[in-house]
């Protein structure tokens, strides 16, 4: 099996266990070689509650993907908190949890959000 076909089997099997709702939306994270996207989504209604990106943060001042990754977090607990969501429930997607993923969970933990 080629290693495409094993990424899209192994986001399916994930997705089919995760569920967003308005009260615990789900928090979606994806990742390219360069950049990292977040949002958060309700399945139920099927909409996008917020979204963010590492291009979007203010003050891209030189630092690494991982230290981006974790203000990315910050930076959506924060828009998460505004729009009185306090629990997630985390979707890594087909990533491993390692490295700028789990930045990104522990930066949303530090502002507030519990996964």
């Amino acid at each position: 099996m080629n290693p495409l076909a094993k990424k899209l089997r192994r986001q399916r099997r994930i997705r089919g266990k995760i569920s967003g709702t308005a009260d615990r939306p789900r928090f979606s994270v994806f990742r390219s070689n360069t950049h990292i996207f977040a949002q958060l989504i309700d399945d139920q209604k099927k909409e996008t509650i917020c979204a963010l990106s590492d291009r979007m943060l203010e003050g891209t001042e030189k630092v690494g993907k991982t230290d981006q990754a974790k203000k990315l977090g910050m930076a959506l607990a924060k828009i998460a908190r505004e729009k009185k969501v306090k629990k997630v429930v985390f979707d890594k997607g087909r990533y491993a949890y390692h490295g700028r993923v789990k930045a990104v969970a522990e930066g949303a933990r530090e502002g507030g959000l519990e996964l």
